[in-house]
């Protein structure tokens, strides 16, 4: 896993809000409480966290917005790529 290349990483920390849908907890995670993974459609393109509250390991989907804000924000990035 890799910051995406091109993309600067940030000299000040970063804090993301987040949820948990099974607790229902809502906190602030640094960038390296979080990975997201870019794949070939929206069904694989997501960000995933484990949460501090309750330990659920939460997946929820990525939209560009939220791409841009994660890779801008030092999130480490997986691509994954199809074996077809």
């Amino acid at each position: 896993m890799s910051v995406l290349p091109g993309v600067p990483v940030p000299k000040v920390p970063v804090l993301f809000k987040a949820a948990c849908p099974d607790c229902r907890a809502r906190f602030e995670l640094a960038a390296g409480a979080l990975r997201l993974a870019i794949g070939a459609s929206r069904r694989t393109t997501f960000y995933s966290f484990t949460c501090p509250e309750c330990g659920t390991a939460v997946r929820k989907p990525a939209g560009e917005r939220i791409i841009e804000l994660l890779t801008g924000g030092g999130v480490r990035t997986l691509r994954l790529h199809s074996t077809v």
